[in-house]
């Protein structure tokens, strides 16, 4: 089946925002302008990302589909909670010593994924609007729960779900309704606006973006619900603002959507040495374009066919691009003589 250059080129966009969100993470205590640049990209990367996600979660819910994706999601899982966990304490990062079921860092995408296609197998039998009017309560009521947490990526499977909802249930036809002009025309706007708004706004706390703790633990534990009722609201105004300006056509770099689960999972491993050693200072509007420039080639590597295989075996558990490199690289020897 041939790949739909617009998805790739959002899925390569978002995973570059991830990125670039978390490297700038560490500079926003001290510059109001790096804390609005890290919260705006905050009300959509993940959301647009999760909706993509559930777009793409058309297969059935039979136990060989199960399985399929416990090897894909779980054992991944597992494998980088061991490797995050033994990278951190090598590099002397706090909070090493996490168990099995507390996902290291950004690990609790994984978890929160299979979680959301085993939710989906009961959730698509329920009409759309139903179902995701019901995945939006259940991530409100979340909220005000105190042991719904960090734990089995709990706090953030549930408040994240009803993006994964919206996706599934959304046709290619409609998200390129997003296309039209006078959609992208409201889409900067939304993205304008909404940076305008964060800037201005008194001190807001990026936890209610994060998804991962409980309204009383956030400093508004009776109208929470109504907190993040309208996060929920930015948010999907955000996601599909951004969606409806990635461009359509094919370009050298669209291919590389295909593998932002690698660079997912392996981009920690820069990003929390650079935390670890300070490595980065931002000065000025030429630092934070750095900065860019290093997560776009963190993207780049990361992304890259060799990286892909030498990962491969343990992000896929199979083999296939040595195996296909070795077997090119002998079928030319061998034509040699």
């Amino acid at each position: 089946m041939n790949r739909n250059a617009y998805f790739d080129n959002a899925k390569l966009f978002l995973i570059f925002l991830v990125v670039f969100g978390h490297l700038i993470q560490p500079f926003t205590d001290g510059s109001h302008g790096m804390n609005t640049m890290y919260l705006w990209i905050y009300t959509f990367h993940m959301p647009a990302f999760i909706f993509l996600a559930g777009f793409f979660a058309k297969g059935s819910g039979n136990w060989k589909y199960i399985m399929n994706l416990a090897k894909k999601l779980l054992v991944p899982y597992l494998i980088f909670q061991l490797l995050y966990t033994g990278y951190y304490f090598f590099i002397g990062k706090e909070g090493w010593e996490s168990g099995i079921f507390y996902p290291q860092w950004s690990l609790w995408f994984l978890f929160s994924l299979f979680s959301w296609h085993i939710l989906l197998i009961a959730f698509k039998k329920i009409p759309a609007a139903a179902g995701i009017i019901t995945a939006i309560a259940i991530g409100l009521i979340a909220g005000y729960f105190g042991d719904i947490g960090h734990t089995f990526s709990l706090s953030r499977t549930l408040v994240f779900f009803p993006f994964f909802v919206m996706g599934y249930w959304m046709t290619k036809e409609q998200v390129m309704v997003l296309k039209r002009k006078g959609f992208r025309i409201a889409a900067v706007a939304v993205l304008v606006g909404v940076a305008a708004a964060i800037y201005i706004a008194p001190e807001f706390n990026s936890g209610w973006l994060l998804a991962s703790k409980s309204y009383g633990d956030l400093g508004l534990p009776e109208f929470g619900g109504l907190a993040r009722l309208l996060v929920y609201a930015t948010s999907i105004a955000m996601s599909f603002s951004a969606l409806a300006l990635i461009p359509q056509a094919h370009s050298k770099l669209s291919k590389l959507g295909a593998r932002t689960l690698y660079v997912y999972l392996l981009h920690g491993f820069f990003i929390q040495l650079f935390r670890a050693t300070n490595l980065f200072e931002v000065n000025n509007f030429m630092d934070v374009i750095g900065l860019g420039v290093i997560a776009a080639s963190i993207v780049l590597l990361l992304s890259s066919r060799p990286i892909q295989g030498l990962s491969q075996p343990i992000i896929e558990a199979k083999a296939s691009i040595i195996r296909e490199a070795f077997g090119h690289r002998g079928r030319k020897s061998r034509s040699e003589y």
